[in-house]
Order: structure tokens, then C-alpha cells, then sequence
């Protein structure tokens, strides 16, 4: 199998769809099924891919039906634009877990759990605070998540260039 075969737009943006969909939905897990409560910044680097999952499947869908292929490059380009953001955003990030630089002043979430009685939902409110932008929850092979982010991202920001040069349409 050839590059040029691989490169195709209707390879790249499916493998970005799906990338990009494996990438978020690997932090939810995280999240909801490993009890990581993710940072400010953390939630923010989610956009990206939540925005650039529905341009995907545009580009995949364009590919597929025949789109102009102006079109579905224009739409691959956008995607990986968004997640060249993304590994920036990550970047940050990591430098702020690091100590190379400083954080948001509010780099704190409220999402830390939810009493069950309604009587302590309002002094929960007040008391309960997200973890810390500056400390890693989790580190893998010396990455956080963040770092993790910043390589998923530079990947996927590949496959989607690797389709805009792609001389197929």
C-alpha cells in the first residue's frame, strides 16, 4: 500500500474522526470511569477536538459524496489547525505543571463531586474546588496528560495535513 493510498482525504479524515473522537473520549474515561477530575486547563483542551470532530466527518462526508475538493481540503486544513491549537494548548499545559511558566489565576474547577444530600448542595458549592492546574493528577512514562494531549495532537494534526496534500480528491 502505497503513501498516496494512505494520504487519500477519505482515509485522513476518517482516521481524524476517529482519532480525534478516541482522543476525547479516552480523557472522558479518564474523568468519569478513573475519578481524574480534570483542571481548568485541562477542560479547555478539550475544544479543539470537540469543534474539529464535526469538521472531520464534514471533510470525511464531502470525500465521500464527492465534494469539491476544495472543499474537503479547506475543511482537513481547519481540522488540523484546530489541533495544532490543541497541541499548543497542551504545551502550555505541561509547561505550567513544570513550573516553566505561570498559570491562570482561576485555574481551579468546581467538579469535584456532588454531595447526596440537597441540604450541603450550597455549602458544597463553597467548598469544593477542582484540582490544581499546576499539579499533574497522573504521569505516564513522564507525561501527563497534558503531554499525552500535546502528542495525540501533533499526530492527528498530520493525518489531516497528510490529506490536504493528498493529489487525490
Amino acid at each position: 500500500m502505497s503513501f498516496q493510498r494512505v494520504s487519500s482525504p477519505v482515509v485522513s479524515s476518517a482516521l481524524l474522526a476517529l482519532g480525534m473522537a478516541a482522543t476525547v473520549g479516552g480523557a472522558l474515561g479518564f474523568e468519569h470511569i478513573g475519578g481524574y477530575i480534570p483542571c481548568a486547563l485541562c477542560l479547555l483542551q478539550r475544544d479543539p477536538y470537540y469543534y474539529g470532530i464535526p469538521v472531520a466527518v464534514a471533510a470525511l462526508a464531502s470525500a465521500l459524496f464527492g465534494g469539491p475538493a476544495w472543499l474537503t481540503r479547506t475543511l482537513l486544513a481547519i481540522a488540523g489547525i484546530m489541533m495544532l491549537v490543541g497541541a499548543g494548548m497542551g504545551v502550555y499545559h505541561a509547561g505550567v505543571e513544570w513550573g516553566f511558566w505561570e498559570g491562570p489565576a482561576t485555574c481551579a474547577t468546581t467538579a469535584q463531586g456532588v454531595t447526596q444530600n440537597a441540604g450541603d448542595l450550597l455549602a458544597d458549592l463553597n467548598s469544593k474546588h477542582g484540582p490544581s492546574c499546576t499539579e499533574a493528577s497522573f504521569r505516564f512514562l513522564g507525561l501527563s496528560f497534558a503531554g499525552w494531549n500535546v502528542i495525540a495532537s501533533l499526530i492527528l494534526a498530520a493525518i489531516a495535513f497528510s490529506g490536504v496534500r493528498s493529489r487525490k480528491a
